[in-house]
């Protein structure tokens, strides 16, 4: 895979990038009457820009509630000194992680949990608790940005 460095999006790429952050399952073919291109030239520079690495993957947004995951929450850990590595490689065991970053500041790891209820909570906390500190923030509700 070559970087995304080497690749220049034009107002083009641009539209089919939006357009598919707007709904990945639509065709080619739709993409290019929204944006008055041809099916083929659009799925063209779909497929350059997944080479390139522009485009990384492609997801579905799920409602997790339907599922009995009534609990979402952000937990930030201030690993303890020596204990990062150990952590990193602890945290893909854990399946109520969705999303996992490294940040700057006073905690240096941000998780993004969903769980069933408090318990499920209070049991990764207490399964967190070995490697760190940890500060949890229960989510209300999500603000839809675009």
């Amino acid at each position: 895979m070559k970087n995304t460095n080497d690749f220049s999006a034009d107002s083009i790429d641009l539209a089919i990038l939006q357009a598919l952050q707007t709904d990945s399952r639509q065709s080619f073919a739709a993409i290019g009457r929204t944006i008055s291109l041809s099916a083929s030239a659009v799925r063209e520079r779909v497929l350059k820009m997944e080479d390139t690495g522009l485009i990384k993957k492609y997801s579905v947004t799920v409602d997790y509630s339907l599922l009995g995951y009534d609990l979402e929450a952000i937990i930030l850990v201030k690993v303890f000194h020596g204990k990062l590595k150990p952590f990193l490689a602890f945290l893909p065991q854990l399946k109520a992680v969705q999303k996992a970053h490294r940040i700057t500041g006073n905690q240096n790891v941000h998780l993004h949990v969903l769980l069933k209820n408090q318990l499920q909570l209070q049991q990764l906390i207490d399964s967190l608790m070995d490697y760190g500190d940890t500060h949890t923030l229960l989510v209300l509700s999500e603000i839809e940005t675009n």
